[in-house]
């Protein structure tokens, strides 16, 4: 389930015309550009569009968001919360996946992306649920002043139109509270809940109580360890996903300010001056641009700000890039974009007056930056890419939440509890549950997604928790990553690591999550793991996907909480409330010990889609690419 924005990476640059051609809304939102542009945003999924319509919320100001995904065309698939997930692997993916995990079956998986206009937002389960303030914290804690949940709660607020769950039946039934003074009231994002409620998390929130785990008050005041039904980013009135184009584009495609263009694949950012590495190349002098040079203007680095705050919407210019305590004889500055509709297509340059922003999300955007000479040093050399800035954290610190699938079907011993497979398996009632939809926006498809969720501490689930955590405080930082890294890169996981182990001692932090899918099905996922992989390109070729290397349960420490989240689902099955739904079956089985346990993790590991960490927010000494002011570190 796709829930939060990967780290947005900000990049100034200077833009050019280009004519090019496509309609919505009645007028071109691929027309010729203008001869240039304050700000060009790469990416125009839920980061990229966020950013472009608050920058253009002054008319003064011009903002280009180039795509390589198009736009979808309202269908049902994306619109209607029944189909949640069936999209994915479809026409609005980027189809990636990663390379083979050696460490668990040796075979490849999905990576599924956004690649549309709105990008993951069209693509995710939907639930709108924030992270706990201890996260937030802990991002301040890295050195990141603004970032700790009081800082970030106002943003979360203004991005919202809350909506509370329509019938206070419902809300005691299903333990559905809400604290309003986190929530918001004129956000464009729509927050709600469905018509229709399956029984199920009724008894899974009994079960779980009974074995001390408190159901949270409002899953997004910042206290979310424990189950909770969480709402959605569901529009209250016709049913449908509030999702980021629906919210942060379709309201404003007349400013005139504010241009869009989609099936543009940016290949690099073009990169002037010098940064300690050699000269680099001016992109303008030559090549394949429109024979227009850069605007007059400030040229400016990589920068930006959350939420558009800072430093771009303070009125000020911002510093080419973040500074090194002794930044030396660097100058390099961005001054535009390189773009081509596909391989065999002409390259285009467009230039921008103040900034470049960077928001192709965790995989694209490392991947663009080392393609465009920032990066490994060592790994750009491999492709005979001219280092424009050896920047060892760009692509490293891959996080990602590994997930494993359960199953224990109840609803053919138990009639009483709907399922929602009754939707594939019995076309009469799936047709009257369509019409119900049709006709008063109520019923079974209004409840795409799981809804029903629990983010479980370790000490609460395990009497095993101290020994994992000591296992993970003694570990020599290096045991389980990638060799050869720089030693950066491993101050930073240090650093990460001590962090994670103190959090996780608490009782007040989830360190792992359950899905109930009301089908039968307590899927669970860790929540911060340990393990860190890699983004890498993999050739010199921008439309060569990058090698994803998640990495999965490298560091055994993940592994050791799989391992007691699947034992405390057979806790959870055996409480009272549990039994009621007469499971018919358990997979993994009751009985299977912890080597058969490991079988089917190694087996069922998949992405809950939420790649993160290759661009990181930290100290340049502990393997970071951006500052607090997501400013590339130079």
């Amino acid at each position: 389930m796709v829930r939060s924005t990967s780290a947005l990476l900000a990049v100034s640059v200077c833009l050019t015309s280009v004519a090019l051609g496509a309609h919505l809304h009645g007028r071109d939102i691929n027309e010729p550009l203008l001869e240039s542009y304050d700000y060009i945003v790469v990416g125009c999924g839920i980061s990229g569009l966020v950013v472009s319509n608050r920058l253009s919320e002054i008319a003064s100001r011009t903002v280009l968001c180039i795509e390589a995904g198009d736009a979808d065309h309202y269908e049902a698939i994306i619109q209607d919360p029944v189909y949640v997930g069936a999209d994915i692997g479809g026409i609005y993916d980027w189809d990636l996946e990663t390379v083979p995990q050696t460490q668990l079956d040796g075979n490849t998986r999905p990576m599924p992306q956004g690649k549309v206009l709105g990008g993951g937002s069209i693509l995710n389960a939907m639930c709108w649920n924030r992270g706990g303030s201890d996260d937030f914290d802990a991002w301040e804690a890295f050195g990141n002043p603004g970032w700790g949940w009081a800082g970030i709660l106002p943003y979360f607020m203004k991005s919202e139109t809350y909506t509370p769950v329509y019938s206070d039946e419902i809300a005691e039934e299903y333990s559905i509270h809400y604290n309003p003074a986190v929530h918001g009231t004129s956000g464009p994002v729509q927050v709600s809940y469905p018509k229709y409620f399956y029984p199920q998390s009724i008894n899974l929130f009994a079960g779980m109580n009974l074995l001390g785990l408190p159901t949270q008050f409002d899953p997004n005041d910042g206290t979310s360890a424990g189950p909770a039904f969480v709402p959605t980013d569901l529009d209250p009135n016709n049913q449908t996903r509030s999702d980021a184009r629906r919210t942060y584009f379709d309201p404003y495609v007349s400013r005139s300010n504010f241009h869009v263009i989609t099936g543009q694949h940016v290949t690099r950012v073009l990169i002037e001056g010098t940064g300690g590495n050699g000269e680099v190349d001016n992109p303008t002098s030559g090549g394949n641009d429109n024979g227009n040079g850069p605007a007059s203007g400030n040229n400016d680095g990589f920068g930006f700000g959350p939420d558009g705050s800072t430093p771009p919407l303070s009125g000020q210019t911002p510093p080419r890039f973040a500074r090194r305590q002794d930044p030396g004889t660097s100058n390099l500055r961005i001054s535009g974009v390189e773009f081509a509709t596909n391989a065999s297509a002409l390259r285009q340059t467009v230039y921008a007056t103040r900034e470049v922003i960077v928001a192709a999300g965790a995989l694209h955007s490392a991947q663009l930056l080392q393609l465009s000479g920032i990066g490994p040093e060592s790994l750009l050399n491999q492709y005979n890419i001219t280092v424009a800035l050896n920047l060892p954290g760009v692509g490293n610190n891959l996080q990602d939440h590994p997930l494993v699938g359960t199953f224990y079907p109840w609803a053919d011993n138990n009639a009483s509890y709907p399922s929602p497979t009754e939707l594939t398996t019995n076309a009469t009632y799936n047709l009257q549950a369509e019409q119900e939809y049709d006709t008063d926006k109520t019923g079974p498809w209004t409840a795409g997604s799981p809804n029903g969720l629990a983010f479980n501490p370790l000490p609460l689930i395990s009497n095993n928790s101290a020994s994992i955590l000591s296992n993970a405080s003694n570990q020599n930082p290096t045991d389980y990553l990638v060799a050869g890294l720089d030693p950066t890169i491993i101050a930073g996981f240090t650093a990460q690591k001590q962090s994670l182990v103190t959090r996780l001692a608490e009782n007040t932090v989830a360190a792992y999550e359950i899905i109930n899918n009301n089908a039968g099905s307590l899927t669970v996922s860790v929540m911060h793991p340990f393990s860190r992989g890699t983004c890498y390109i993999q050739s010199a070729d921008p439309f060569q996907p990058p090698a994803i290397d998640p990495r999965w349960l490298t560091n055994p420490v993940d592994r050791q909480i799989l391992i007691e989240a699947l034992l405390f689902n057979r806790q959870i099955l055996a409480a009272p409330p549990m039994v009621e739904l007469q499971a018919a079956q358990f997979v993994p089985p009751v009985d299977a010990d912890e080597d058969a346990l490991d079988q089917v993790i190694n087996n069922g590991i998949r992405t809950e889609f939420h790649p993160s960490g290759t661009l990181a927010m930290l100290p340049l000494d502990q393997g970071g690419v951006v500052d607090s002011h997501l400013l590339v570190w130079v």
